[in-house]
């Protein structure tokens, strides 16, 4: 067991430290024990950060979210890798279908690994919240929203981001490349969080009660609500 958590802990500092190195000889290889320790890491960075969101609102929201946290990502994935390995060939890359679905494997890896680390923060920052049944408990909602969008959006950014100089390994030109990191961007950030949209609540809300998914489960949408809770938060 030591030995495993060593060799794991090994993997998540490469990827960190030298992901350009380590992404492209994973995606280059297509090491299959490299594509399990990235679906391993992400259901349990993104869950225990998912349980971090949750828990301002009790272990019953902290569960649900640490189970569709990483179910989003997923989805996010599959999505993105079709879109995406689509347009890597209209763009000029050189990296398979396959290949381009790893490469983003690898991204929301990095994603994971961030967003883990900053679990106990969270979890801390929600534990020492006043209730949601307290008299600031819809303010309280919306500032944390926004935290997390932004959290979330900044891990995004920086994932995709070490991964830039990947994509330079596997494109013809600079612009090639650059059109392929705009594409993974876009896709990862517009398709993700309109998914969390339909899979909410992720954050919940203090009027409304504690499900697994909402009834008007299509109605609205994530950047909706961001509009919403910015223009009544302050």
């Amino acid at each position: 067991m030591a030995l495993l958590f060593s060799h794991i802990s090994r993997a998540w500092n490469d990827l960190l430290v030298h992901s350009e190195k380590t992404s492209l000889r994973w995606v280059s290889e297509l090491d299959r024990k490299a594509i399990l320790l990235c679906l391993a890491t992400i259901f349990l960075g993104v869950g225990l950060y998912g349980a971090s969101i949750g828990i301002w609102h009790g272990p019953k929201l902290a569960t649900f979210t640490a189970i569709k946290l990483p179910l989003i990502i997923l989805i996010t994935l599959t999505v993105n890798s079709v879109i995406n390995g689509m347009l890597a060939v209209l763009l000029g890359s050189r990296l398979s279908f396959i290949q381009t679905a790893f490469a983003i494997l690898a991204a929301f890896t990095v994603f994971a690994l961030i967003v883990g680390s900053l679990s106990p923060v969270t979890m801390a920052m929600a534990l020492d919240l006043p209730s949601p049944d307290s008299s600031d408990a819809e303010v309280i909602h919306r500032r944390l929203l926004l935290t997390h969008t932004v959290i979330i959006a900044l891990a995004g950014l920086v994932s995709t981001g070490r991964l830039f100089k990947l994509l330079t390994h596997f494109t013809e030109t600079v612009s090639a490349t650059r059109c392929c990191f705009a594409a993974l961007i876009f896709g990862n950030l517009f398709v993700g969080a309109q998914i969390s949209y339909l899979l909410r609540p992720i954050f919940g809300q203090p009027s409304l009660k504690i499900e697994f998914l909402r009834p008007d489960l299509f109605r609205g949408n994530f950047y909706e609500s961001v509009w919403w809770a910015l223009t009544h938060s302050f």
